[in-house]
């Protein structure tokens, strides 16, 4: 059995992604006039699309950066990147963890504004800013990695 770090379950609904989205983009709205966004995909194209709407920002692009899933950290591939240093782009993603997206994709876009919705500690000095943090052992589900089904109690687990 392979061990994880992660010791907590932090469950986002879509409501939930939509609330924080959106708090996101009202905290980058009076920063400046963005050219657009640029998206890391896959987490990133959720929020990306919310901040785009509320921003009313039509270019939206994508990184393509493959680091990990749940079972396995392997070793980072660059699928797509995108033209120039970023000025005047929102780089956006669904979270920060330990950093290793967001190290490559700040050295492929040193000069876009960063933001995450969620972030953990590790990551969390690699994005301009977020909204909620967790804690590193703390895996975050979101709702498009999710499905219902029954749910043990805690105190059961």
């Amino acid at each position: 059995m392979q061990s994880t770090p992660y010791q907590k379950d932090f469950v986002v609904s879509w409501d939930a992604l939509h609330r924080d989205a959106r708090a996101l983009a009202w905290r980058l709205l009076s920063m400046r006039q963005w050219k657009g966004i640029v998206a890391i995909t896959r987490g990133g194209l959720v929020p990306a699309a919310i901040i785009a709407r509320e921003l009313d920002l039509r270019l939206v692009d994508t990184v393509c950066v493959l680091t990990y899933d749940e079972q396995d950290k392997g070793k980072p591939s660059v699928l797509k990147g995108v033209d120039g240093d970023g000025e005047g782009f929102l780089l956006i993603d669904d979270l920060v963890d330990t950093g290793t997206t967001a190290k490559i994709v700040r050295e492929m876009l040193p000069k876009a504004y960063f933001a995450t919705v969620y972030a953990k500690p590790e990551g969390r000095p690699m994005v301009d800013c977020f909204i909620t943090e967790v804690s590193q052992d703390t895996w975050i589900r979101f709702p498009w990695d999710l499905e219902l089904n029954y749910s043990q109690p805690i105190a059961n687990r």
